[in-house]
Formats: C-alpha cells, structure tokens, sequence
C-alpha cells in the first residue's frame, strides 16, 4: 500500500510538474488573444475577415490546453484519495505499533531463527530446495547481462537485427537519424563488423529517427517530417502500404530525452508489431500501439501515463513495455506496463551503459538479446526471462 501512494505521488508530481510548464508557454498566447478580443469588442469596424481568421487560429492553439485542464481536475480527485489512503495506512501503522509493542523484539528474531532452522532441515530431508519468493508483483522479470562482441565499435549509426522471422544472420544497417534512404543488407553479425558481402537497398522516403524495426521480411519505420509509418519489403524494394498514425508527434515533436527524431518507435516482440509514440491529446504522454503487420491498422493503443521526454528508451518483451529513465550513464530500466491487465508498476534494473549515450534501443524476440547503439558503439545484452511464482504459504 505504501508502494501504490508512493507511485502514484511520484506520477502525479511528473505530470503537475509538465502541465505547469504547459500553461505557463500558453500564457503569452492568451494574452495576446484577450487584447485582440478587446480591441474587436471596442472597435467591430477593426473586425475584418482576417483578423477574425486569425482569432480562430489563435483559438485553436489553445485547445490542447482543455484536456490539460481536465487532467487537473481528474489528478484534485487523486490528491483526495491519496489523503484518504494515508489517513488509512496510518491507523494500520499505529494497530500495528501497538500490536509490536507487546512483544520482544529480539524475542521474535531468535524464534524466526529457530524456525527457518527446522525448516532447513526438514527440506534437507525431503531432498527439495528452498523456494525463494520474490516481493514483486507476480509475472514475467528479466535479468541482463552485457556481451560486446570483439570488432564491434566503429563509429556508424545504427544496427537492425531485430526480425524474428527472418534469417538469423541478417544485419541491417541505416547510417543516420534523420533524411537517410540507404540500407545495407549484411549476411552476418561478422559481415558487418568487416564492412563486407552486403547488399543496398534505396528507399523511396526518407526515415526519422532510430526505432526502425525488420520483420517478416519488410521494413517498419516513420517517414521524415511526417506521422506516416512505412512498410517497405525488400525483396520486391517496393513500399507494400503506407498509413497515417493518427495525431501522432513528429519531427521532435515528443522524441525520447535524447532527441534525434525518436517521436516513433517500433519493435516486435513475441506478440508482433508494436509502435510507441505520443499524442498531443494525452499531454506527451507515452502511447503504445499494437499494429497490424499487413496493413499497419491500429489493434489496440494503451495510454501508459508515463511522459516520453523522460524516458532514455523503451523496448518490448511478451508484452511488456520496459523504459528506462535516462539515455545516459546511471540509467536503469525504471518503468514498466503491462499490456494484458492495462497496469504499470516502477521498477529497478540496473543497466550497464559504459559508453554514456544509447540511441537506439531493441530487443530480438528470437535471439532473446537486447541490441543497443551506444555513443558509436553497437553493445549487446543477453535477456534471461523468468517467471515469478508467488509461494506464500507453501513449501
């Protein structure tokens, strides 16, 4: 319960802390539209046609500022509800002081010596090991350990090995962020790390940012200074479908904390075809979407309420959204939603970033590695899933 208040506390300070700086950049435009409104309403002849055009434009910039206002109004009602769970959790601190108060501490402490002793040895004799129960919430956690293949450390751009259909050789690289229309198609991690055996592909767009993604064959990626997202196949070097992501940022509209274009983001996971971005309707807020790999509909979209300028990256794993909170050294992977019950919680993995910078952030479903471009180098990440079994009461 404490968790749960200190968590929703600590989105509620981000959010307040954003939608402040949001009103205050709007300040000045509402100003400026009170005195146009005032000099209309002295003088209707000063009215024209575009000077009431230009109101209407001025209005509309206005208008994101009304979901703002409601989140306000919906975070008033949390801050009423968190007082009420902190007067409750209170009352249980204060039963349980009283509760604690009967007994001797160091009393209890030799007792539960004493009975994980007997436990020991009668699970030495049944011949099973001791289960250990993890505090966390019940689901899917990973560990991750970094593997920096010898040779790999050149100063390119970006690395694609990411495509869980595909050959497991396959290396695609895009040099650049930004206005790029070259990919070369490597036959191997080894091919790459020498520059050797590859083919070109020429786009017929030019691509933003590094959230690329390879899948079934095609390539998924934003086209510059645009919310279209791209599937171009490669065996026929032909765009398959292009489709609007609807009122989604672009052109470091909401990139990561980096920047570098990464309004979208796409990834596969052992689910499919994923896409993260952000919307000005959710106040930049990150958006997850399941897309269609064929002809790239939306499925389904879930608001995560997280804001992606603080987030460094963000990958998928069975369904699971992990972001880490800094693209620089000391980040860790901080948060994490879990699409199948529509929830969140903060996590607290550590994630080694020995070169201070990660641009580009993905995991291979296949492979069940992490691929990162790190300040010029290209670090991978071994991935170990495990499930967590909650064995309270049980042996």
């Amino acid at each position: 319960q404490v968790q749960n208040i200190s968590q929703s506390m600590e989105v509620l300070d981000l959010r307040t802390f954003r939608d402040l700086q949001y009103v205050r950049n709007t300040e000045a435009m509402m100003k400026g539209l009170d005195s146009r409104l005032r000099v209309a309403s002295e003088s209707h002849k000063s009215l024209n046609s575009r000077s009431f055009q230009d109101l209407q434009e001025k209005m509309k910039e206005l208008l994101p500022l009304l979901p703002v206002l409601e989140q306000y109004k919906s975070d008033s009602r949390l801050i009423v509800h968190l007082k009420d769970e902190v007067r409750n959790l209170s009352g249980i601190l204060l039963a349980i002081q009283e509760e604690m108060g009967a007994y001797d501490y160091e009393e209890l402490q030799q007792r539960v010596l004493l009975l994980e002793a007997r436990l020991h040895a009668c699970l030495q004799k049944l011949g099973k090991a001791i289960p250990k129960k993890n505090p966390g919430i019940p689901g899917i956690r990973l560990g991750i350990a970094k593997k920096n293949p010898a040779g790999i450390g050149r100063n390119l751009a970006e690395m694609q090995r990411k495509s869980p259909q595909n050959s497991a050789q396959n290396v695609w690289y895009m040099d650049g962020y930004y206005k790029g229309r070259r990919v070369l198609e490597f036959r191997s991690l080894s091919d790459f790390i020498s520059g050797q055996n590859f083919l070109q592909h020429l786009l017929p767009h030019p691509w933003a940012g590094t959230g690329h993604v390879v899948f079934n064959g095609s390539l998924y990626y934003n086209k510059f200074q645009s919310n279209l997202v791209i599937r171009y196949h490669f065996r026929s070097r032909s765009v398959l479908v292009q489709r609007s992501l609807h009122g989604a940022g672009f052109n470091n509209t909401f990139p990561y904390s980096w920047g570098g274009f990464s309004d979208m983001d796409f990834m596969v996971d052992e689910n499919g075809l994923w896409v993260v971005y952000t919307t000005n309707q959710n106040a930049g807020n990150i958006v997850l979407s399941r897309l269609d790999p064929h002809s790239l509909e939306v499925l389904r979209t879930w608001d995560t309420a997280y804001p992606k300028r603080s987030a460094g990256e963000s990958f998928m794993i069975c369904g699971i959204l992990y972001v880490t909170n800094s693209h620089l050294a000391g980040a860790k992977i901080y948060f994490a939603y879990h699409t199948n019950t529509s929830s969140y919680e903060y996590t607290d993995i550590p994630f080694h970033n020995q070169y201070s910078h990660i641009s580009m952030l993905d995991y291979n479903p296949r492979e069940r590695v992490l691929y990162t471009w790190n300040n010029g180098h290209q670090v991978i990440y071994n991935v170990t899933l495990f499930h967590v079994i909650n064995t309270a009461g049980e042996l």
